[in-house]
Order: structure tokens, then C-alpha cells, then sequence
């Protein structure tokens, strides 16, 4: 009767996780379907359809292909490699405050860009290019900061904030002696928006996104087993440092192409993996759920950001909105906790 019952828990937990992993997926879906027809200029369905087709439809073809395909297309996988990025870090270093937001990683891309625009006068594709190599060199420098002495999870995101610090503050110095004009260029991509993606940045996103997917969900059952403790994935066998390793190193692919595609949107990595376990209850396991909260996060949030104020708003400023509450309740609950 009890292992009865054990296997008809699981078999319920399984059942909600799909379950809610098709209800996110059909939102994804719908919210791609509005961000296609609905603009300043709505079209039907069936417009989109034929321009999607390769069938010029006059004064339609231009904002659907050019506008709107590459903005849903980033939107989703943005939002898909930051949420599931997030989830990964806070799995592996078991702390709901280790997102890439807060440790330093995203203010890697950042710096760079910012220096882009601001000294070297680049834009286009050679400042997502930059703000890669530096968010991945970045992110090396804060693991091996770490090593020092051993690893330990609370050194690394301690490390991690403290260079979240410094770059910020280089990033504050460098707008402050910048002209106006270009000022106003680094605000725009500091904010995180998808205005202004373009469709030559879509296939080298989407061939990452899938490429650090399909390795962090090869590597789950390895960082599952890291979760239950370090001498627990020893006696099985684990390889603690190379599954480290390779799931930062894909979380971090995740973070650096994103953020050079849309700039740092802050807080969906920080929110989309306890959202999602929160309406899965799927335990360790939520990897899937989590990156398609993240697209759900980032679509919604640039919808409201464009269409639901008189002023249009980038996506990062409405999901920073959303990200400072729980930030903030997040910590009080550690507090009482700890006391």
C-alpha cells in the first residue's frame, strides 16, 4: 500500500508538471499569435499568414516580416535562454538570490556594450559580438575569483555581486562623461528592449538557445544529484567539476547571447524558476517550465510595455517593475529564517 502510494504521488506530480508545462506553451503560442496581428496597424490572421509565406501583401509585408517576426522570435527565445539560464544557476549554487541579475554575469555583456557605444562609436551586430566575449570572459573571471582556497557556492556569489558592483560602477562613469547623444543610444540598450532586433540576429540566438538547451536537459539528472550535496554525487559516480562546468558554461552561452540580442532584461532569469515551481510543484525538476515561464514573462511584459500606457515602455523596465517586489520579499523571508 505505501509504495502504492509513493508511485501515485509521483505519477501526480508528473501529471501537473505536463499539464502546466502545455498550458505555458499554449500561452507562448497565443502571445506570439497577438505579437503578429496586433500593433498600431492590426492585421488579420490570415494577412500574416500569406506574408509569412513569401506572398507581398502591399503595406503589410514590411512590418511583419521586418518588425514584428524578429521581435516575437527574440521575445520567445530571449526569454527562453534567461529564464532557463536563471533556473540553472539557482539549482546549481541552491540559492533563489543566484541569478544572473544579481551575480554580475549580465553586467558583463553590459560593460562591453556600453563601452562599444560610448568610446569605440560601434552599433549593430559588432556590440552584441562584444558584449558576448565580454560577458563569457566576465563570467570566467568570477569563477576562478571563486576557486581560490575551493569552491563554494556562497564564494561565487559573493564574487559575483561584488563585480556586479564594480561594473556598474564603470558603466555609471563611462555615461557620465559621454556625450548626450550617445548616452541616450547606451540607455536604450542598458534597459533591455526589443526594439530595434533584427532578423540576421535571430538564427545565431535561436542556434544557441537550442544548442544550451538540449545540454543543460543532458545534464538534469547530474544536477539533480548535486542538489542532494556534493558527497552524495561522489558516491554515485558524478563528476562534480566537469557537470559544473558544463552547466555553467551553457547557462552562461544562455545569458551573454541573449543579453547581446536585447540588452540586460532584468529579473525574468531572477523569476521564471520559482514561478514555475510554484505552478508546477515539480521539485527539482523544472527546467522545461522555467524556460517557457521566461518567454510567457518577457512577451507579456513588452505587450503591456508598448500597448498598455500612453508612453511605450522597453520590456526591461515592466519586468523590473514585476522583479522588485519579489526581491524585496525575498529577502525579508531569508531574514526571518535566518532568525
Amino acid at each position: 500500500m505505501k509504495k502504492n502510494t509513493i508511485w501515485s504521488g509521483y505519477y501526480k506530480r508528473k501529471k501537473r508538471y505536463w499539464f502546466t508545462a502545455c498550458i505555458l506553451l499554449s500561452l507562448v503560442i497565443l502571445l506570439a499569435c497577438i505579437m503578429m496581428v496586433y500593433g498600431n496597424t492590426i492585421y488579420m490572421p490570415g494577412t500574416v499568414l500569406e506574408v509569412l509565406k513569401g506572398n507581398e501583401t502591399k503595406g503589410a509585408a514590411f512590418t511583419i516580416k521586418t518588425l514584428r517576426l524578429p521581435r516575437m522570435l527574440a521575445a520567445i527565445f530571449c526569454g527562453a535562454a534567461f529564464g532557463l539560464a536563471g533556473n540553472t544557476f539557482q539549482k546549481l549554487l541552491g540559492n533563489p538570490l543566484a541569478s544572473p541579475d544579481i551575480i554580475g554575469v549580465t553586467s558583463g555583456a553590459s560593460v562591453a556594450a556600453v563601452f562599444g557605444i560610448l568610446v569605440l562609436k560601434w552599433n549593430g551586430n559588432i556590440v552584441s559580438i562584444l558584449a558576448v566575449l565580454s560577458g563569457l570572459l566576465v563570467s570566467s573571471a568570477i569563477y576562478f575569483f571563486a576557486q581560490g582556497d575551493g569552491f563554494s557556492n556562497g564564494k561565487l556569489i559573493l564574487t559575483g555581486i561584488g563585480m556586479q558592483a564594480f561594473l556598474n560602477a564603470l558603466i555609471s562613469w563611462m555615461l557620465l562623461k559621454a556625450s548626450e547623444y550617445d548616452v541616450s543610444s547606451a540607455l536604450r540598450w542598458l534597459s533591455g528592449s526589443l526594439n530595434g532586433v533584427s532578423m540576421d540576429q535571430v538564427p545565431r540566438l535561436m542556434v544557441v538557445v537550442v544548442f544550451s538547451t538540449v545540454a543543460i536537459f543532458l545534464l538534469n539528472r547530474h544536477l539533480e544529484i548535486l542538489q542532494l550535496g556534493e558527497a552524495h554525487a561522489r558516491v554515485l559516480g558524478i563528476r562534480i567539476t566537469a557537470t559544473r562546468l558544463g552547466l555553467i558554461l551553457c547557462a552562461l552561452l544562455l545569458i551573454a547571447f541573449a543579453t547581446s540580442v536585447t540588452g540586460p532584461i532584468a529579473s525574468v532569469a531572477f523569476l521564471a524558476g520559482p514561478i514555475a515551481a510554484r505552478i508546477s510543484g515539480s521539485g527539482k525538476s523544472n527546467l522545461m517550465t522555467s524556460a517557457l515561464t521566461g518567454c510567457v514573462l518577457v512577451m507579456v511584459s513588452d505587450l503591456v510595455g508598448q500597448y498598455a500606457f500612453p508612453s511605450r515602455y522597453p520590456v526591461g523596465v515592466v519586468t523590473g517593475i514585476l522583479g522588485a517586489p519579489y526581491l524585496i520579499y525575498l529577502l525579508i523571508r531569508m531574514n526571518r529564517m535566518e532568525g
